[in-house]
């Protein structure tokens, strides 16, 4: 029996970068050898074991070979006689097939530290065409690291795609790869990634229309729809870790890609458009509802943020009210990120103090205070309770935005 680190924790020591998980490869055993030491197996369709101390992952050597379309389509064949470099030649891409001995000695049959250092994304062989999850891990690598796709993988992908391949994703893997790529410091590069080798159309056509579409000269005339929602992705991975905001974000402008370019940014038939995009993407990646509800949200009202000053205080109140923001005081927040990030995906606007961010808060501070208690003393019933505290509720916001109007020039619509 000999064991191996292998994979992430490889890679990320080569480039200098904190491990955090440790996978493992045996080869020479069996899944008896196995049990026999202890470890406890994960699962049913992989030679997987979790370590007795550890809890790390030790998986046996093993082959795949492709039985049928999808994720769930292989033959997996563990035996003591699979090599360390039979086991590594079935890995997605050479920077994430290495291993690494007791003595820390790099097992490299594929040259993954050349790739690593000339900071190239490269499949290992034409079995990475067989899963179409691969496509998505590799545009992950790109946004967490900066690298670049090889071009004989770019034909690869092509090929997939010519195939149908990555029509057999299903929305739970889909989502799962978004998920972590959204979390990564410079998220715009996944989407890039997909576009650039032909797979963002296929996966997000919703995002792959932006593209190519102009931006109205009185919003962001430097850059098309696209362009700007990408920018405006990395600018929400600046201001805040939620997940939520950065997905919403991304959604925020996909009615862009259908709409006429007669209707202006902020029309209805631009906001009805990004919100039926989004609610289909949503359900087509099985998004988690409290993170496709603020998206919803923000394709419904991220121009109201913008137009603050030119808003009554009335429409103010709506927006509150139509982000629930009273009962989840963090709704409001998430919201007022997600239009910092929007205004500040532009060129030239990228350090830029956004006002409305700060007024916005402050009408929905003051008119949180107002509570129920002194309209039921003064005698008030049911629905007039809450239609005295709207009444107040518009005086107060108005009173907020006063100074605002005063110091922009805008006005109550």
């Amino acid at each position: 029996m000999q064991i191996y680190k292998v994979g992430g924790c490889v890679r990320d020591r080569l480039l200098g970068r904190p491990v955090k998980d440790k996978d493992w490869v045996v080869v020479g055993s069996t899944a008896d050898e196995m049990l026999a030491q202890g470890f406890r197996p994960v699962g049913k369709d992989f030679p997987v074991f979790l370590h007795p101390k550890t809890h790390e992952e030790y998986a046996l050597a093993r082959t795949e070979r492709k039985t049928a379309p999808g994720y769930h389509g292989f033959e997996i064949h563990a035996s003591p006689e699979v090599t360390l470099e039979e086991d590594l030649a079935r890995r997605d891409l050479t920077i994430n097939a290495m291993a690494e001995d007791d003595d820390g000695n790099v097992i490299d049959p594929f040259d993954g530290q050349t790739d690593l250092h000339n900071k190239t994304l490269r499949h290992v062989s034409n079995a990475f065409v067989e899963d179409p999850v691969r496509v998505l891990r590799m545009a992950r690598f790109a946004a967490r690291f900066g690298f670049q796709v090889a071009d004989e993988t770019k034909l690869l992908i092509h090929q997939m795609i010519a195939n149908g391949e990555l029509e057999h994703l299903v929305a739970e893997r889909v989502w799962q790869e978004l998920e972590k790529a959204l979390l990564s410091n410079q998220p715009s590069l996944f989407f890039i990634c997909l576009r650039e080798v032909g797979a963002l159309k296929t996966l997000f056509p919703e995002i792959d229309r932006l593209f190519g579409v102009p931006q109205h000269s009185q919003w962001h005339p430097e850059v098309d729809a696209g362009v700007h929602v990408m920018l405006v992705l990395d600018q929400a991975a600046r201001l805040t870790d939620d997940l939520a905001v950065r997905f919403a974000v991304v959604c925020h402008d996909l009615g862009k890609g259908t709409t006429p370019a007669d209707i202006l940014p902020g029309h209805k038939g631009h906001e009805q458009r990004s919100i039926a995009l989004t609610h289909a993407l949503c359900e087509r990646l099985r998004v988690p509802r409290e993170i496709s509800s603020l998206a919803l949200k923000v394709a419904e009202f991220h121009t109201h943020c913008h137009l603050l000053f030119e808003l009554s205080s009335c429409e103010v109140l709506n927006v509150i009210e139509g982000l629930d923001a009273f009962r989840k005081p963090q709704r409001l927040s998430q919201y007022l990120l997600a239009c910092e990030a929007d205004f500040r995906g532009r060129p030239g606007y990228e350090n830029a103090d956004m006002p409305e961010k700060a007024a916005f808060q402050a009408c929905f501070d003051a008119a949180s205070k107002v509570s129920a208690a002194a309209f039921v003393n003064e005698g008030l019933k049911g629905p007039a309770i809450a239609s005295a505290m709207a009444d107040q509720r518009c005086r107060i916001i108005e009173q907020m935005l006063k100074p605002f109007r005063k110091n922009t020039g805008g006005t109550a619509s």
